[in-house]
């Protein structure tokens, strides 16, 4: 078998994989997750992974122990060949040889999402984006249990949709967030809402311009049908570019202007409109998590909620339960005045811009660096000199960032987190913030955006000996 087309064991929903040749690459999460539903539905698994750390190895482990057969430090393009069927992990380009080759001989290539979704029952919300989708992934999660709905919620946000049918059913609502990694594979994988919540330039290390990126994340909207719904950012002028990707019934949320159908904030008051009646859900106050951005994120969440049934006062306990995720815009402790957060999800200058302008200007020390991701440094000067006090450097980006931002604020070479952490608080007057926003990758230094969160708590944990602090 060399093409999915008219092939019923490879159909759109309830594909059978027994006896099929599966080709998993990357060991990561989600590459463990699809290994374990092949597994069960009779699969031949052939897990491969171009590194050999030790989770690589302890998840080649996990998959050896399931029956397949797993590979380290490599997957060669002749693997292609043995298989019938390869499903690709978010980390691993769909521009290696091995998925090149696979193509070339009309094998499917499915991500893990694609995957999941032959053998989901019930429907998903997804939430895509540069910035923001995991907090409004996670709003919807909440405001959808607090409504009585079942499901899951997960994706992108840490546990993988594979592992979200566990809670699946033909009731269920499952809120997932969804990288344009994930994206550019899906064929069958439905959204019946799908939330864009901005556009910016990311990923510019992987992608070859910032259309290409967008194009990724049009695939949400492209699989959806006319009955679907898609919620898009009316602030936001890049999502324009996904406008002529929809499908489905369109709607707009924005905290700055009243739009014909969708969410935004009047008086400082959320605000959902469909069939043209309004519902005032919260006041904006009321949000348990800072800034503007997550005013947004909250109404864009309010109209996904609403469009699968939530009633408004159910949204309205939900956003009022839900607690900022760790690693986006947590707050750590106060420390003789000093306020620490970690935003170590901040991967990009979007989100660190969007870090910088949750606090008063000029009380900001910010922490910046890490691996860079193709970013364009001089374009953050201006958010850098109008909020921040200082920016602390880290990482192997240290260098492009003191030339894009030379001569905005002063400029402090660190290193790392820890010794950043330390200078910043040494820096700081009481009613000054320390933040954690890196607008970079942390693969320079950490296996992951969370380890580096991590490192940050635990250097804020250090400076008072004894623990003395406000958490």
């Amino acid at each position: 078998m060399r093409t999915e087309l008219g092939n019923p064991k490879l159909a759109a929903y309830a594909p059978r994989l027994e006896g099929l040749r599966v080709l998993v690459l990357g060991l990561g999460k989600s590459g463990l997750s699809a290994a374990k539903l092949l597994a069960s539905k009779g699969a031949r698994i052939l897990a491969a992974d171009q590194s050999r750390g030790r989770v690589v190895e302890e998840a080649a482990a996990a998959v050896r122990a399931l029956g397949g057969e797993a590979r380290t430090g490599g997957h060669a393009r002749e693997l292609a060949g043995q298989a019938d069927l390869v499903v690709l992990s978010p980390g691993v380009p769909v521009s290696v040889p091995v998925v090149a080759e696979a193509r070339r001989l009309g094998i499917p290539v499915w991500s893990e999402v694609e995957l999941a979704s032959r053998f989901c029952r019930g429907r998903v919300v997804g939430v895509t984006g540069s910035n923001g989708k995991s907090t409004t992934t996670s709003m919807i999660g909440t405001v959808l249990r607090i409504a009585g709905i079942p499901g899951g919620t997960g994706g992108n946000l840490g546990t993988p949709f594979t592992d979200l049918l566990a809670e699946d059913g033909p009731a269920a609502v499952h809120a997932v967030e969804l990288s344009s990694f994930q994206l550019e594979t899906i064929e069958a994988f439905r959204a019946v809402v799908a939330v864009v919540v901005n556009l910016s330039p990311d990923h510019m290390d992987r992608y070859p311009s910032f259309d290409a990126y967008a194009r990724a994340k049009a695939r949400l909207l492209e699989t959806q049908r006319a009955e679907d719904a898609a919620v898009l950012n009316l602030d936001d002028p890049e999502s324009g570019r996904l406008s002529g990707s929809v499908r489905g019934r369109g709607y707009r949320f924005s905290t700055r202007q009243e739009v014909e159908a969708g969410a935004f904030v009047r008086s400082g008051t959320i605000v959902l409109r469909a069939d043209g009646g309004d519902a005032e859900i919260l006041a904006a106050s009321e949000l348990p998590v800072p800034g503007e951005h997550n005013v947004a994120n909250a109404a864009a969440a309010a109209m996904a909620c609403r469009l699968c049934g939530c009633e408004p006062e159910a949204i309205a306990r939900g956003l009022r339960a839900f607690r900022a995720l760790p690693h986006r815009l947590e707050f750590v402790a106060s420390v003789d005045g000093v306020a620490f957060y970690n935003d170590s999800k901040a991967t990009n200058l979007d989100a660190a811009a969007r870090a910088l302008r949750s606090f008063p200007a000029g009380k900001v020390h910010v922490i910046l660096g890490g691996k860079d991701k193709g970013a364009d440094w001089p374009a953050l000067g201006p958010v850098v000199r109008e909020r921040a006090r200082r920016v602390l450097l880290v990482g192997e980006a240290a260098p492009l960032i003191r030339s894009g931002l030379q001569g905005c604020v002063p400029l402090i070479d660190c290193g790392t987190v820890e010794t950043a952490v330390r200078r910043g608080f040494e820096e700081a007057a009481p009613g000054d913030v320390v933040v954690l926003a890196p607008g970079c990758a942390s693969f320079d230094q950490y296996e992951n955006f969370e380890e580096r969160g991590r490192d940050f708590r635990h250097a804020v944990e250090e400076l008072v000996p004894g623990g003395d602090h406000h958490a």
